[in-house]
């Protein structure tokens, strides 16, 4: 199955009180594992995860073409050869089919156009993990999100590799497995993560990181020494260790 909405939620129960545990973007595959009349239980098939999702109209084929490749791309819909936004947005890294072109605009569903600029061929890889992370330096934080609506550290991490259709994984937890031990001496390099107990960063140099930080609530550049400590400080949690990414 195929996502067909801006985003759609996956929770850790059947129920919309439930904690938000991750989200989808436009055109993102899944596998539906058992359902009832108002939930979904489903399996994404880019990193396996599981969870709960509202029981709504999902497509069984989509030939996408391209992909966005700006934080957001506005929805435009077409009237008297005139374009109007619904004020509606298509995210990072969705992946659209095109069924009409029309001057610097694309029809990826009935009614819906997007500007050609906004997006990327579906084979597009981008080497620079860096440039990707930077488009959601300030956007707000979001426990479970991935878009530019809202987006939690993990997934300021993973968004990158599912952008290049390489498997990355969702949950710190998981990140975390592949860690090697802390550095002598608190040297940090850049494209390391580093990695906390539920929290994860990327070092954009030996000086700064960059992470959407809950204390903060958003997508922030920090001083790497004096964010370790912070975290310290104000969590009492230190360092469990890092994890080099083999990116530019």
């Amino acid at each position: 199955m195929i996502n067909i909405y801006p985003l759609t939620n996956i929770y850790e129960k059947p129920k919309s009180s439930s904690r938000l545990s991750s989200q989808m973007i436009y055109g993102e595959k899944f596998s539906i594992i058992s359902k009832n009349k108002k939930w979904l239980k489903i399996k994404t098939n880019f990193d396996h995860y599981t969870g709960f999702i509202k029981n709504k109209k999902f497509s069984k084929k989509q030939k996408a073409k391209y992909k966005i490749f700006k934080i957001k791309s506005e929805i435009f819909k077409k009237k008297d050869n005139k374009f109007k936004s619904t004020k509606k947005f298509l995210y990072f890294a969705s992946k659209i089919q095109v069924q009409n072109i029309y001057k610097n605009f694309l029809e990826y569903e009935k009614g819906k156009w997007i500007k050609k600029s906004d997006v990327k061929n579906i084979n597009h890889k981008e080497k620079k993990i860096s440039k990707i992370i930077r488009l959601f330096l300030n956007t707000r934080y979001l426990w479970g999100g991935k878009s530019a609506y809202g987006i939690d550290c993990s997934a300021l991490i993973q968004i990158f590799y599912y952008y290049n259709d390489s498997f990355f994984e969702r949950d710190t937890k998981d990140q975390i497995k592949s860690i090697k031990t802390v550095p002598k001496k608190n040297i940090y390099v850049k494209r390391q993560l580093i990695f906390w107990k539920g929290h994860v960063a990327y070092c954009l140099n030996q000086k700064n990181l960059i992470h959407a930080y809950g204390p903060k609530k958003r997508v922030l550049i920090m001083d790497i020494k004096k964010t370790i400590n912070e975290i310290e400080k104000k969590s009492k949690l230190i360092v469990k260790g890092v994890r080099k990414l083999n990116v530019i």
